[in-house]
């Protein structure tokens, strides 16, 4: 009987030693995407709006003279319906009008993932963006308090989400990261090829090499990898822009910036979002490299 159930033991436990360790070598597992957007609510977000413009009405905010507003909509409050969820092309989607400057915020913090995530631009413009290129952002690695930077965004590394610039880099706050650049006049692109530059406040824009948006109207898939504090930006399986050893200034002294909240941003434009994921990952994949 002993035998029997030692030979049964082993014969359990082989195939399980085997699928871990095959010819004796560890292998990693891939762990399953998390959905950050449940399809019904905005359950794990959080909101943070910046004064609303003097075009909106917004009764429970005191203004001045001149018409504008004294005080910040602040915290999880949406008098304007800025933040819903919608039906858009018969699938449940995040809807962000536009209409103040506003973040929404997950409530946890992530390091070392993969993003993978959808947008679609709506029709909507709003001042102080009427007459501008449509415009919103992804924004991680987001750390300290909603509105230090522009009075709305917090402490984060961008990827750009606007119309003809989907996929640019930006030092947001006190960050800053070294990207292979080349200049054109003021202007600093993405070349794989050329020497890496440092952008932070001081030159906080990194422009993508080539566009690889959808048509106005269109479905774009937009991706976030990020290790270690490199991270690649990729629209719709093109790589946009590769970001190396990204940093903050902490009182003087630069520090790793590896983690953060995820901000998805309102910014004068409608736009909206879906099928937003996340996967842990323990390096970027070779493909993307």
């Amino acid at each position: 009987m002993k035998n029997l159930l030692l030979v049964l033991f082993i014969f359990i436990l082989v195939p399980s030693v085997i699928s871990i360790f095959p010819n004796g070598e560890d292998v990693k597992q891939e762990t399953e995407w998390i959905s950050l957007f449940n399809g019904e609510d905005l359950t794990g977000w959080y909101t943070y709006q910046r004064r609303p413009e003097p075009t909106s009405e917004v009764p429970s905010i005191p203004r001045d003279e001149e018409g504008n507003y004294l005080e910040p909509i602040g915290l999880n409050s949406d008098p304007l319906q800025v933040f819903t969820v919608v039906e858009e092309d018969n699938e449940p989607a995040i809807r962000i009008s536009g209409e103040t400057f506003g973040i929404l915020v997950t409530e946890e913090e992530y390091e070392n993932y993969h993003l993978r995530l959808q947008f679609k631009w709506g029709d909507e413009k709003y001042p102080p963006r009427e007459d501008l290129l449509m415009d919103s952002g992804i924004l991680y690695h987001s750390i300290g308090e909603e509105g230090a930077w522009g009075g709305v965004w917090m402490k984060s590394l961008e990827c750009q989400v606007m119309v003809d610039n989907t996929g640019d880099f930006i030092a947001v706050d006190t960050t800053s990261a070294r990207i292979p650049a080349r200049k054109s006049g003021d202007e600093f692109y993405y070349d794989e090829n050329s020497e890496r530059q440092l952008f932070d406040v001081r030159t906080a824009v990194c422009n993508h090499n080539e566009d690889h948006e959808r048509p106005m109207g269109e479905w774009n898939t937009v991706e976030v990898y990020t290790v270690d504090g490199n991270s690649i930006h990729v629209v719709n399986g093109h790589v946009n822009m590769r970001i190396y050893n990204s940093q903050y200034n902490d009182n003087g002294s630069l520090q790793p910036l590896k983690k953060g909240k995820i901000q998805l941003q309102s910014e004068g434009a409608e736009i909206f979002y879906r099928n937003i994921q996340i996967q842990q990952i323990e390096e970027i994949p070779d493909e993307i490299l």
